[in-house]
């Protein structure tokens, strides 16, 4: 009796288009999500970490630095959340400028107009968050509506997550080799000038110290880094089971 003929491997290419659907189309949906994935991971960590619980772990973690011009801890957790409610919740700045620290105004008017700032600033990323998750959802949804297509859709994320941690590889030399630098240079190149600057008794520093920031740093490196992985095994382990099923 003869032997039946092999089965042809499966081709990775052909798997990337199907009828109906170009493989122009798939290879510009798989870019998307390469491109999208890490932006969206460090602002999903930016989000995160622009919060009040945050604040209240930071300020609560040994070895935090006190306040050399004497807000107590309890002052600090009392006034810091406005700053992140002011942000969040898209206040006026005079949501700011009404707070009180025995008889004075809290912040002085260049700290308002820091904050005015700031304010602009994370708008745009939240925006630019919102867009990176449309665009990950239509190029996800997209590739997964076809059997043909979702090799794609899990290269796509596999290399996304890959493309990430090289990213953040980079970004962790830059803050190793000179913290100061990172520092100022993010700041020169979302705001103008010095209108960052502040002297050390400034309000805005005695409440978010540099350590404070350096740590800040810290928290949005690790949950990007932690999404790259879990993108880059869900991408593996969901090839491994394709296969297995195949």
């Amino acid at each position: 009796m003869a032997a039946d003929p092999p089965t042809p491997l499966p081709d990775s290419s052909a798997e990337q288009s199907a009828p109906g659907f170009p493989r122009w189309l798939a290879l510009v949906c798989r870019a998307l999500i390469v491109l999208a994935l890490p932006p969206f991971l460090v602002l999903t960590g930016v989000r995160l970490v622009m919060s009040e619980t945050f604040l209240r772990l930071e300020y609560n973690r040994p070895g935090f630095p006190p306040d050399r011009y004497g807000f107590t801890q309890a002052e600090r957790l009392e006034y810091a959340p406005f700053a992140v409610r002011y942000l969040l919740q898209n206040e006026d700045v005079s949501y700011l400028a009404r707070l009180e620290h025995q008889g004075a105004p809290l912040f002085t008017e260049r700290e308002l107009r820091h904050m005015q700032d700031v304010q602009d600033v994370t708008r745009v990323a939240f925006r630019v968050h919102w867009a990176t998750v449309v665009v990950l959802l239509a190029a996800a949804l997209a590739l997964a509506w076809r059997p043909e297509t979702r090799t794609a859709l899990r290269q796509g994320v596999q290399s996304g997550g890959v493309l990430t941690i090289a990213l953040m590889l980079t970004a962790i030399v830059l803050v190793v080799a000179n913290w100061d630098f990172f520092f100022t240079g993010f700041h020169r190149i979302f705001f103008e000038g010095d209108s960052w600057l502040f002297s050390t008794r400034a309000t805005l520093i005695r409440l978010f110290p540099e350590r404070f920031w350096f740590d800040a740093a810290i928290a949005i490196g690790a949950i990007t880094f932690a999404g790259a992985v879990i993108a880059i095994l869900a991408g593996t382990l969901s090839g491994r089971a394709a296969r297995s099923a195949a």
